[in-house]
């Protein structure tokens, strides 16, 4: 294979990413996903745990995988972005564009068959596949998993997504990033639902972003209470951590904000086919219009007969959330 980490590096950011780090391929020591999922802290994320071995071992994915390769993008706000309308329902940062799989996967696959074209064996995802990003971005030198357990680069902030790309390549590998969080602890206290359990510990069961996402039912009385209006997402952590502050724009089109926040009465008003309509190729459609309906009855400021009526909605959800709504109201 005649390709190197230097021609590696060139070629990614030929494709647009900002940042691209290479770390020598191990298997990972289990004790920190071993500890976070001992304590139930995966809540439902039942797919982390049906390929903890693939996760943890390189070589499951590619054999004689000797490399990983993890490219980053940045999404950081700039001046020009919209933000939250006041009393509206917020959408977290990275949702308010294109929905960043299809953006990043589409030059992540480029790289991948670049690198086959060399004589390389090569499995790549972005987000959705078995592998660490976090743990390999920090051996590859990128950047440091902070204690709200998000990537942070010095840089860029923790606004960044993640691709990595396993190879049997031999490249030359980069230095492992040092911690860089120090003495602060200022996004464990922002945490609206103290879901931050231990530095670089996030209980997935108490996350408002787990709950407006990837969770089905009604989400508890105590987390809806603390989401204070978070429609999709939840950013109180990265915009307590310092490094964000400094954190220069993301170059990406695709990813730069479009819709920032949402009215109550027209997500509730929402329809499958208008779901698809205005949403297809964003994030929020993977929520789905229940998802969305679900949580801005949990979260919004809606009128009891709006609530009642959504107590006879098709999706188990809705009804299941209009319930616990009515009742706290009339408590």
């Amino acid at each position: 294979m005649d390709v190197t980490a230097a021609q590696v590096k060139t070629r990614a950011c030929e494709l647009g990413f900002d940042l691209c780090g290479v770390a020598r391929a191990h298997p990972l020591p289990p004790e920190p996903l071993d500890r976070w999922l001992s304590r139930g802290w995966d809540a439902e994320l039942g797919y982390v745990r049906a390929r903890r071995e693939e996760r943890l071992d390189p070589s499951r994915l590619v054999s004689g995988a000797r490399s990983v390769i993890v490219v980053a993008a940045s999404y950081a706000p700039s001046p020009e972005d919209p933000e939250p309308v006041p009393g509206e329902l917020a959408i977290a940062r990275y949702a308010r564009g294109r929905d960043y799989h299809n953006v990043l996967l589409k030059p992540v696959r480029k790289l991948a068959t670049w690198l086959r074209e060399r004589g390389a064996s090569v499995y790549a995802e972005v987000d959705a596949g078995a592998v660490m990003e976090k743990a390999w971005a920090q051996e590859a030198g990128i950047g440091w998993i902070g204690k709200n357990g998000c990537l942070i680069h010095e840089r860029l902030g923790s606004w960044l997504l993640l691709g990595a790309l396993i190879t049997d390549a031999d490249l030359e590998a980069d230095a492992a990033h040092p911690d860089r969080c120090g003495e602060c602890t200022l996004c464990i206290p922002a945490c609206p639902t103290g879901a931050i359990r231990e530095p670089r510990y996030v209980d997935s069961a108490l996350c408002i972003a787990y709950h407006t996402i990837e969770h089905r039912n009604a989400i508890p009385e105590e987390i809806a209470r603390r989401a204070g209006g978070r429609l999709f997402g939840c950013d109180a952590c990265q915009d307590a951590c310092p490094w964000n502050r400094r954190a220069t724009p993301g170059a990406l089109v695709q990813l730069r904000a479009r819709t920032a926040s949402l009215r109550t009465d027209e997500v509730l008003s929402l329809t499958d086919e208008e779901t698809w309509r205005r949403f297809e190729g964003t994030p929020l459609l993977r929520a789905g219009r229940d998802g969305l309906v679900r949580t801005a009855l949990a979260v919004g400021e809606v009128a009891a007969a709006r609530a009642r009526a959504l107590t006879q909605d098709p999706a188990p959800g809705v009804r299941e959330q209009a319930r616990q709504r009515l009742s706290a109201t009339e408590t």
